[in-house]
C-alpha cells in the first residue's frame, strides 16, 4: 500500500529565492524575489512559513532560521530553458524543456496578426510588448470606441488579448483566444494565449478575475497524467487546469484571488480521499511582481501565510504538503517580467520528518518524482524522489 494517500501542492507564483547561475543569459542578474521584497518592505511576517523552515533556505529579513523546522526545506534549480509559468509548472510535474518557448519583444509578425484578424473578423490594436495595466490605459479609449481587441505580449511567451467586458463579452474574448491558440503552432507555438478582460473607465480601468489561460498541452507525459491513469483524483485550483490545458486534471476550480485559492484548497481537502490537490496562487505574480509592488507582494505573502494553519490543521496522517514556486518576479528590479531564480521548497506532513535539509535540487522535477513515489504511481520520467529523505519510515 502507498505510504501517502493525498498530496497537496501550493505554488507561490513567482516567489523565487535568488538568481540561478545562468540568470545573466536572461538579463536577471541579482534578482532575488522574496529576500529583496522582505528587505524593501522592512521585513516579512510569515510565522507559519518560518516554522516550516523558509528562513533556513536563504536569509530573509524578518524570517528567522528556525532551529528545529517543522518541515523539510531546500531550493530547486530549473533545468528547463526559460522562466515562464508553463515551463515551471511542467517541470515540477516532470517535463523538462530543452528549448524555451518563442518570445516576441518587438511584437508578433505581421502575418500572424493578419491571420488572427481574419479569424476573428475584426482589426486589432497594439501588437507590442508592454505592461498589461499600462497598455489598457493607453489603448482602452480607442478599444471602447472601435471594439478592436488589444493584443500585446511581454518578455514571456504569451499572446495576450485585452478587452473591456462592456465592449467584448468574456465569452467572445475566449473565442478570440481559442482562435489565436489554433493559429499559434509550429515555430510560433507560444506557451500561453491569455484572455485579459477589464472593466471601468479611462484612468481607472481594472482587470477582472475572468482571466483565462489557453496553454499548449504538455509535450510529454506528466506526473498528473500518470496519477489520473492510476485512478487518482487531481483537483487543479486557480490556473492549474489552464497551465496543463486540462490534461491530468479531473476537476478544475476557478479562484478570484489568492485568499480564495487558499479557501478552495482547504475545501478540497475536506472532499478528496486520494489524489493530488494542486493550487496556484497567482496574485503574487500578476498583481505585485509584474507591477513592481514589493509592499503589495509582502502583504499578499503574509496573508497567504495567515491561512496556512488551516491547511496544516486539515492534514491527515497520510497527507504530504509541498510549498514551492514556478519562477521569480523580483518587484524591486527595473524589469516587470519574470526572473530566472531558484525557487523554495518546503515539505511537511504527519509522516514527514521536520528539519531535513534537502539542499539545492538539480531540477524542479524532483517534486513530481517525489509525488509519484509517495502515491506509489509508476513514473519513469526525470527527477529524483526525496521520499526516503523525508519520510519517517524511510520511504
Amino acid at each position: 500500500m502507498p505510504l501517502f494517500a493525498r498530496i497537496i501542492i501550493i505554488v507561490l507564483d513567482s516567489a523565487g529565492v535568488g538568481e540561478l547561475p545562468d540568470a545573466g543569459r536572461y538579463g536577471d542578474e541579482g534578482s532575488s524575489t522574496i529576500p529583496h521584497t522582505a528587505e524593501t518592505a522592512g521585513g516579512l511576517r510569515v510565522p507559519t512559513l518560518e516554522r516550516l523552515g523558509l528562513g533556513r533556505i536563504v536569509p530573509i529579513r524578518g524570517v528567522a532560521p528556525a532551529a528545529a523546522p517543522q518541515g523539510a526545506f531546500g531550493k530547486l534549480a530549473e533545468r528547463s530553458a526559460g522562466k515562464d509559468t508553463t515551463t515551471g509548472h511542467w517541470e515540477l510535474m516532470g517535463v523538462i524543456l530543452e528549448r524555451p518557448f518563442p518570445t516576441y519583444p518587438k511584437g508578433f509578425p505581421r502575418e500572424i496578426i493578419a491571420a488572427f484578424e481574419r479569424a476573428i473578423g475584426t482589426k486589432t490594436l497594439g501588437n507590442v510588448a508592454a505592461s498589461g495595466t499600462e497598455i489598457i490605459e493607453q489603448l482602452g479609449p480607442e478599444h471602447e470606441r472601435t471594439g478592436y481587441p488589444i493584443v500585446y505580449t511581454s518578455a514571456d511567451s504569451v499572446f495576450q488579448i485585452a478587452a473591456h467586458e462592456g465592449v467584448v463579452p468574456p465569452a467572445r474574448l475566449y473565442e478570440m483566444c481559442r482562435a489565436a491558440r489554433d493559429l499559434l503552432t509550429g515555430p510560433h507555438a507560444v506557451s500561453r494565449v491569455i484572455a485579459r478582460p477589464f472593466m471601468g473607465r479611462h484612468g481607472s480601468y481594472t482587470r477582472t478575475d475572468l482571466r483565462r489561460d489557453f496553454s499548449l498541452p504538455p509535450v510529454k507525459t506528466t506526473v498528473l497524467d500518470a496519477a489520473v491513469e492510476a485512478g487518482c483524483e487531481v483537483i487543479g485550483i486557480g490556473k492549474i487546469p489552464d497551465i496543463f490545458a486540462g490534461r491530468g486534471v479531473t476537476r478544475g476550480v476557478h479562484t478570484h484571488d489568492d485568499q480564495d485559492g487558499m479557501a478552495q484548497t482547504v475545501r478540497a481537502m475536506g472532499e478528496m480521499e486520494r489524489g493530488i490537490i494542486f493550487t496556484n496562487l497567482v496574485d503574487l505574480d500578476s498583481k505585485y511582481g509584474h507591477r513592481n509592488d514589493p509592499q503589495g507582494y509582502a502583504r499578499d505573502l503574509e496573508a497567504i501565510d495567515a491561512r496556512l494553519p488551516e491547511v496544516l490543521g486539515r492534514l491527515q496522517g497520510t497527507d504530504l504538503l509541498f510549498i514551492t514556486a514556478d519562477h521569480g518576479n523580483d518587484p524591486t528590479t527595473p524589469s516587470t517580467d519574470h526572473s530566472r531564480e531558484y525557487v523554495p521548497l518546503l515539505i511537511a506532513g504527519p509522516q514527514a520528518r521536520g528539519g531535513v535539509d534537502l539542499g539545492t535540487r538539480e531540477t524542479f522535477a524532483d517534486v513530481g518524482a517525489t509525488v509519484a513515489d509517495a502515491l506509489s504511481i509508476r513514473w519513469t520520467g526525470p527527477g529524483a524522489s526525496m521520499l526516503r529523505a523525508i519520510s519517517i519510515s524511510g520511504g
